[in-house]
């Protein structure tokens, strides 16, 4: 199955972008997952392509009409995920990457300016997704992101099966930190225990430091993996009050 993604946007020269090189580029040319970039003015019905108007009510900047979106949402053939990149979304999660990349693909739509009309969301089954509590020019950026993480899980995509695995967010902490040659580089040694060929006392150590940097680094993250360690689903909990009646 290939990964389909349609990008509705007002830059589509700004595709494949990055995504067309390394890894994803090889594998877009491979055809492990294809790209459609989608000019939103194409669907303006006005003789200047208006795509944009003054914000209802008053205030700097425009907003993206919903009647144009609407037209251009609905010449995607149906059947993915419709993603829209904004600030105003929920952050974007690993697990939510995984779920979209285990799919036949996502149409993203890129906002800018003031945003987009909410009576769209009102009206379509969007889902809006933000990358960070930080303002970009537009959405495009933010799409590439998503894209980026989703391509890399395809099958074949990486060399490894398990490449992806072992990563930040994957297992609720921040990664452990990795070392390579030289063994000293000014003055600076790489860590015994990776050097002593103990895999246990390898994975340990790992751990540690990975359990480390996220309660020092990550504060959110630390929180919400001892809240799933401490309390087991719900499934767990029943079968225990079940265990003990």
């Amino acid at each position: 199955m290939t990964f389909a993604a349609t990008v509705l946007t007002l830059y589509p020269e700004m595709f494949p972008g990055p995504l067309g090189a390394s890894l994803a580029g090889r594998a877009l040319r491979e055809g492990v997952w294809r790209l459609d970039a989608v000019q939103i003015r194409d669907f303006a019905t006005d003789k200047h392509r208006s795509v944009d108007h003054t914000p209802a009510g008053g205030g700097a900047g425009m907003v993206m009409r919903a009647d144009v979106l609407a037209a251009a949402l609905d010449s995607v053939a149906p059947g993915r995920p419709v993603l829209a990149m904004t600030p105003r979304g929920v952050p974007l999660t690993q697990v939510r990457v995984r779920e979209l990349a285990a799919g036949e693909g996502v149409t993203i739509l890129c906002g800018r300016f003031e945003g987009i009309d909410e009576r769209l969301f009102e009206a379509r089954a969007i889902e809006q997704v933000s990358i960070g509590d930080y303002i970009l020019s537009g959405g495009e950026m933010a799409a590439l992101t998503l894209l980026d993480a989703c391509i890399r899980l395809l099958p074949g995509v990486m060399g490894a099966a398990s490449s992806g695995m072992d990563e930040s967010f994957e297992t609720g902490l921040l990664e452990y930190p990795q070392y390579t040659r030289p063994a000293i580089w000014e003055g600076r040694t790489i860590p015994e225990v990776l050097r002593s060929g103990d895999h246990a006392r390898i994975e340990a150590w790992r751990n540690a430091q990975a359990e480390t940097d996220t309660r020092l680094r990550r504060p959110d993250l630390w929180e919400r993996h001892e809240g799933a360690r401490v309390h087991p689903p719900s499934g767990a909990q029943r079968r225990n009050r079940n265990d003990k009646s």
